[in-house]
């Protein structure tokens, strides 16, 4: 079997040297007779889109001092963002207004955000969330002419729909790619040990300063912010496989930061294997499907529950797992097929939530009642941890629940 692996980069931390501010006035969009896709007169209008959406899409440019400040003084970054609304809400990626690792990741000393019309204001750091990469910028409203771009419901997107992405690609602010989704449910990396669940994948051109921009439907609205590119491993730039955060997380995160300013994530405490048939067979397992847990962190809420990591290194096929851990088979009653739907799970629930965790050990069937507890940075447990590099390979699905 031929594997590929893809290289993930984070899209919008490039340097702000040699780059166009591209300020002034631009010229307006022509009216474009649309593209049919379809015999039932789906439309897809990229010019519309544009025209609609980019007085509400800026580029952001980020000033690091103190800690995160290089040799040569301080460190700038330069990323993509929308406006959220009439009251001056920027969104944008976590990693293009924070540096830094694990605890130590501090906001953006200088935030600044240039509007389609050239206007460059100030920007707060309301607040970020490095498990979803992230943002929150505020401007003052009064000093702009804000135009929000809407959040549609990612939920709803489906693989091969037509889609356009607005941002500053290496500096070129307002500029236009499209294309298609071209799967959903994508685990990617975060800031942190663990893996962003939900992504959207997309083949349109996103390069490394598009971080933060929107992921635009038919109709002009977001269904994702623009995060992540895969690079084949020369981190040369986009070679068509992008990821963006769904909306639906930015909902989520956008409205614990407005209200706490702070975000907080349950936490189970385990690794985990899918359960393949091959997994089964070789392991003698007796479930046909669930997750082999895999570790536990310590002290963390399965093993205060009592589940039981694995304890044996066996290869199976090209995967090695240890063996020798509890299966869980179900949560709240729910059948448990793979690590990502334990995953999923976890990110809907609450910090202090009760859960069930039904587990097959030894071909006994067990019932933990669980109690949820606040993620740490680090998937060990520990309170802070050194977040991946911007280059880094993707965890198999599962790693650090």
């Amino acid at each position: 079997m031929l594997v590929v692996v893809a290289v993930l980069t984070i899209a919008g931390c490039g340097s702000d040297s040699g780059s166009d501010s591209g300020a002034g006035e631009r010229p307006p969009a022509k009216a474009a007779e649309p593209v049919i896709l379809s015999s039932d007169g789906t439309t897809f209008n990229p010019a519309r889109i544009y025209k609609e959406a980019v007085p509400g899409v800026v580029s952001v440019r980020s000033i690091f001092n103190g800690r995160s400040a290089g040799p040569f003084g301080p460190q700038a970054a330069g990323g993509s963002g929308f406006v959220l609304n009439d009251g001056g809400e920027i969104v944008t990626n976590a990693h293009v207004i924070s540096n830094g690792d694990g605890d130590d990741r501090v906001a953006a000393s200088q935030v600044y955000v240039e509007f389609d019309d050239g206007n460059v204001l100030p920007a707060e750091v309301v607040g970020f969330d490095p498990f979803a990469d992230v943002g929150l910028l505020q401007v003052d409203p009064a000093e702009a002419d804000l135009v929000p771009v809407g959040l549609a419901d990612s939920d709803k997107v489906v693989v091969g729909q037509p889609i356009a992405v607005i941002g500053s690609p290496f500096g070129q602010n307002q500029s236009l790619s499209t294309g298609v989704v071209s799967q959903t449910g994508r685990s990617v990396m975060s800031l942190t040990d663990f893996q962003i669940e939900g992504a959207i994948q997309t083949d349109a051109s996103i390069n490394p300063g598009n971080s933060g921009g929107p992921l635009l439907n038919t109709d002009g609205q977001v269904i994702g912010v623009n995060s992540q590119i895969a690079t084949g491993g020369n981190g040369s730039g986009n070679v068509g496989i992008g990821f963006a955060i769904p909306s639906s997380t930015v909902k989520d995160v956008v409205g614990q930061i407005k209200d706490d300013g702070t975000v907080e994530h349950a936490y189970l405490g385990v690794s985990g294997a899918t359960v393949t048939p091959e997994i089964g067979d070789a392991l003698n397992l007796g479930v046909e499907s669930g997750v082999l847990v895999q570790e536990v962190t310590a002290d963390g809420p399965a093993d205060d529950a009592g589940i039981k990591g694995g304890d044996t290194p066996v290869t199976v096929g090209s995967q090695q797992v240890m063996a020798g851990g509890d299966v869980i088979t179900a949560i709240n009653g729910d059948e448990i097929s793979s690590m990502d739907e334990v995953i999923t799970l976890i990110n809907e629930a609450e910090v202090g939530d009760v859960i069930e965790v039904t587990t097959d050990r030894g071909g006994e069937t067990n019932e933990f009642e669980v109690k949820l507890g606040l993620r740490p940075d680090n998937a060990d447990g520990s309170g802070s941890s050194e977040a991946p590099p911007q280059d880094s390979q993707q965890l198999p699905p599962g790693f650090g629940q």
